[in-house]
């Protein structure tokens, strides 16, 4: 089965990263949507089913954190698992993007098998 993935990031650079490192990974990918911050994902998914959203935090305009708190308060859109792709390793900002609502948080670097291991995990399949 093929999967729909939204990356969120502001750099062009780590969104075509995020998908080599998917493609490496042999995830299997259908589709991916790109947006640069929160307010561009949301216009992404008022036209488009995604099956997961991987995002950064720190973006201009609507970083992951306003966008986690907006997918949480629309019924639909709060079923789709997030997965936080951030720098930031601190305990402190793992658990606030679990509390509002992320299922996974990776840490940048990471390796194509923690992606994957993640996106399984998430998504409650092995993929092939």
């Amino acid at each position: 089965m093929a999967f729909c993935v939204l990356i969120v990031d502001d750099s062009s650079a780590m969104r075509a990263f995020v998908r080599r490192v998917m493609d490496m990974s042999g995830f299997v990918v259908g589709q991916y949507f790109e947006a640069a911050n929160g307010e561009e994902a949301l216009s992404v998914l008022e036209r488009n089913w995604v099956d997961v959203i991987l995002t950064d935090i720190n973006m201009p305009r609507m970083d992951g954190t306003k966008l986690l708190e907006r997918l949480e308060r629309d019924e639909l859109l709060r079923s789709i698992p997030v997965i936080v792709i951030s720098t930031d390793a601190t305990e402190n900002r793992m658990h606030q993007m679990m509390v509002l609502g992320a299922k996974s948080y990776v840490t940048k670097p990471f390796l194509p098998e923690t992606l994957r291991a993640e996106m399984e995990r998430v998504l409650g399949v092995v993929n092939a």
